[in-house]
């Protein structure tokens, strides 16, 4: 039986697509990493320990003020949050302000009280 080009192109094609396929499955991670903050759990437990923080201040914070107590908390787990930075104490405390329109500020949320 003799092939003629076409069909040993398509042949090493479909091999090589299979093993490429492969590659990329075998290396996607396939389970959660202890140390991923990015997933929702995270995010929340990081916005608790923010608002606690808070409410064990006088309210009268500033971002860099919170975010130096935030990392001083016994609750952070500054293995678990290592890329925790001022960026990311921003973007929680922007999602809170949009998620409560009534809240402005840190003194704010020291005022009212609202828990995530």
């Amino acid at each position: 039986m003799e092939f003629n080009t076409s069909t040993w192109m398509m042949i090493f094609f479909i091999i090589f697509l299979v093993v490429s396929i492969w590659k990329i499955y075998a290396f996607l991670p396939n389970k959660e990493l202890p140390d991923d903050d990015t997933t929702e759990e995270a995010k929340k437990e990081l916005l608790n320990i923010v608002l606690k923080t808070i409410k064990k201040s006088d309210g009268k914070l500033n971002v860099d003020e919170l975010f130096v107590k935030i990392e001083q908390s016994p609750e952070f787990d500054s293995q678990k949050y290592w890329r925790f930075n001022k960026n990311k104490l921003n973007q929680l405390l922007n999602a809170y302000y949009i998620r409560y329109p009534h809240i402005k500020s840190i003194e704010d949320i020291y005022k009212i009280g609202l828990q995530a």
